[in-house]
């Protein structure tokens, strides 16, 4: 345990201490993907249980799952220096630390205990604000509006403790409010979510994951406003970064890509705003879809 001051979290809020341990964890390899010192100062001042969260193995799933979502957002701003960003359910995360260009309009939304605790560590500015409200309320919708087009939403392991209805309902609501937006959200299938789930027990965790989703283009088939752009596993890593994990870990990654019932369990996806909706443009975002095929 840290000594710091004690926090109050609830089940679902208490996951967020994982990906800060992970990042914080990740900062003291010697070649390290990812450097975080604002994850190991946060760490140090929230006394936790810690040691529930060192598993190596999902250390190293929340780490690439970073930086992915990282170069998404990275190339959004390439096309849009000054565009907004906003973070669904950003816990204690430090992306706008991680890929700030110094013009981009950000804002880190989640719900208002979690935001009162991130208080602590960071502060509002001119480009940057902290919003208590949940992702399927719409409270926080219109001062999002206020700031400059287009729009970027990433939400990481948010949505997969929500139900179904709900999921639907705040993509829909921000799909119509927001028409030339991207999304990137990651998607779980229902393998994933109960090996996930059997994991939270083990850790002694009360959290428990609910949407399961089969495939992310069941999301563009609910006709809300979306279309899937880009569907990526753990193991499509780019290049670049590639070259900077252990060979071990690379053999593996090669091993585990031969297993569709693995790459299609758990997705990272990109989606745009829909050419079919009226109102909705194109986001321009992405490559091209890469999913089902693991």
């Amino acid at each position: 345990m840290s000594a710091g001051q004690p926090v109050k979290l609830d089940p679902t809020e208490e996951t967020l201490l994982v990906p800060l341990f992970a990042r914080a964890a990740e900062s003291r390899r010697k070649r390290a993907i990812l450097i975080d010192p604002k994850a190991a100062e946060m760490v140090a001042s929230i006394p936790w249980d810690y040691e529930r969260f060192d598993q190596r193995q999902r250390r190293l799933a929340i780490i690439l799952r970073n930086v992915m979502f990282d170069n998404w957002v990275r190339a959004f701003l390439g096309r849009h220096p000054e565009g907004t960003v906003v973070e669904v359910g950003t816990g204690l995360n430090t992306r706008f630390e991680r890929v700030d260009n110094g013009r981009v309009h950000w804002f880190d939304l989640d719900l208002p205990g979690v935001i009162e605790l991130r208080r602590r560590f960071f502060k509002d500015s001119e480009r940057r604000t902290m919003l208590g409200a949940s992702a399927v309320d719409s409270n926080w919708i219109e001062t999002v509006r206020r700031s400059p087009p287009p729009y970027f939403f990433v939400a990481e392991t948010v949505f997969v403790y929500l139900q179904e209805q709900e999921v639907k309902t705040a993509l829909a609501r921000i799909a119509a409010s927001f028409p030339d937006l991207s999304f990137a959200l990651d998607t779980a299938n229902h393998r994933a979510l109960v090996r996930g789930n059997r994991d939270f027990v083990r850790r002694k965790m009360a959290a428990r994951f609910a949407w399961a989703c089969e495939h992310p283009q069941e999301i563009e088939n609910w006709n809300i406003g979306l279309r899937l752009v880009e569907s990526l596993a753990l193991t499509d890593i780019s290049g670049p970064l590639r070259s900077r994990l252990p060979a071990t870990v690379r053999a593996g990654l090669v091993f585990v890509s031969k297993f569709p019932q693995i790459t299609n369990a758990y997705r990272l996806n990109l989606f745009g705003a829909s050419r079919s909706n009226p109102g909705l443009s194109e986001s321009g975002q992405g490559t091209g879809i890469a999913s089902g095929s693991g």
